[in-house]
C-alpha cells in the first residue's frame, strides 16, 4: 500500500503546492486532505517529529483554504506533539498561532485555552514566555466580558511568578482577580484574593505595602465587612505588635485555611522575618508628641 506512505504522501501534497511551468495554481484542496492523512500515518506509527511537520502543513492548508477553525485545531496538534519531543519554543510560537487563527473566527474562549494549553505546558521550562500565554490568555477573556473563565489562569500566573519569587507580581496578579471577580459578583474569591495578595507581601516581609493593600481593598465594602477582612486586621495587628506566635496561630485559621494551596503554604511559613522591628517602629510613632511651649 504505496499510497498511504505518510513520506510519499508528504511529497506527493508538497508538489501540488509548488508552482511550475506545467502547474500555475497551488491545489491546496488536495494538498491539504494528503497532509492531513500524512499527520494521521505518522502518528499511529509514532513519529512525533514527521506528524508534527505533516500538521504544520496541513494547518497552513486549511489557512489557504480560509478555514480558521481547522488550521487552528491542526495547530495545536503540532503544539502537542512539540511538547511530546520537548520542542519547547515551538510549543509556544504553535499554540499562540493556533489562538490567532481562533481569533480569526471570532472565537475568543476556545484561542485563550489555546494559549493557557501553552502556558500550562511551559510552566517549569520556560516560565516567563508561560506568564505572557497566560496573561493573554486572560486578557482575550477580560476583553470578551467573561472573566468569571479567567479565575483559574489569574490564579495559575500567581503560582508561576511565587515559584519565581516574584512577589509583587504574584500580589498584583491576585488584585486583577479581585477586580474581575468583583465585575462578576463573585464576592467570595474576590475576599480571597485580596486576602492571598496580603499574604504574599507579608511573605515577601514587606508590611508597608500589605498594609497600603489591606487599606485599599477596605475600600471595598464586601471585602470591608468580610472574614477575610478580619483575619488580615489581626494578622496586620500582630506584625504591629511583633507577635510572631499570634501570626503563626492566625496563619492556621479557617480564613486562611480556605485560600488557594499555594497561598496556604506562603502563610504557614509567616512571620519570613523579624517581626519585632515592627513593634518597635510602632512605639516610636507612638511616643508622646513634643512640647511646643517647651525650647529647652
Amino acid at each position: 500500500m504505496a499510497a498511504s506512505d505518510p513520506k510519499k504522501l508528504i511529497a506527493k501534497a508538497d508538489k501540488l503546492t509548488r508552482l511550475s511551468l506545467t502547474r500555475w495554481n497551488a491545489d491546496w484542496k488536495s494538498a491539504t486532505g494528503l497532509y492531513e492523512q500524512a499527520a494521521n500515518g505518522f502518528r499511529v506509527a509514532k513519529d512525533h517529529e514527521n506528524a508534527k511537520i505533516a500538521y504544520e502543513k496541513a494547518s497552513k492548508g486549511q489557512e489557504m483554504l480560509s478555514s480558521p477553525w481547522d488550521a487552528a485545531k491542526h495547530m495545536e496538534s503540532a503544539a502537542a506533539l512539540a511538547k511530546d519531543l520537548s520542542h519547547w519554543q515551538e510549543v509556544g510560537d504553535f499554540y499562540r498561532r493556533a489562538s490567532e487563527l481562533y481569533v480569526e473566527c471570532g472565537r475568543p474562549q476556545p484561542a485563550s485555552d489555546a494559549l493557557a494549553k501553552g502556558a500550562r505546558a511551559l510552566e517549569d521550562n520556560m516560565p516567563e514566555e508561560s506568564i505572557k500565554l497566560y496573561t493573554d490568555a486572560c486578557t482575550l477573556l477580560e476583553d470578551d466580558g467573561r472573566e468569571q473563565m479567567a479565575f483559574d489562569l489569574y490564579r495559575a500566573v500567581t503560582n508561576v511568578y511565587i515559584k519565581l519569587e516574584k512577589y509583587t507580581d504574584a500580589a498584583s496578579f491576585m488584585l486583577r482577580l479581585g477586580l474581575a471577580a468583583d465585575k462578576c459578583n463573585a464576592t467570595n474569591s474576590q475576599c480571597k484574593a485580596y486576602l492571598s495578595a496580603i499574604v504574599i507581601y507579608l511573605y515577601a516581609h514587606d508590611f508597608k505595602q500589605a498594609e497600603k493593600c489591606y487599606n485599599d481593598c477596605s475600600q471595598v465594602d464586601a471585602f470591608l465587612r468580610s472574614d477575610q477582612n478580619r483575619c488580615a486586621s489581626k494578622l496586620l495587628a500582630a506584625y504591629t505588635d511583633g507577635d510572631a506566635e499570634e501570626i503563626k496561630r492566625i496563619a492556621q485559621s479557617s480564613a486562611i485555611s480556605h485560600l488557594d494551596h499555594v497561598i496556604i503554604k506562603l502563610a504557614r511559613k509567616l512571620p519570613t522575618g523579624d517581626v519585632s522591628a515592627f513593634k518597635v517602629d510602632n512605639a516610636e510613632d507612638e511616643e508622646e508628641p513634643l512640647d511646643e511651649n517647651d525650647l529647652t
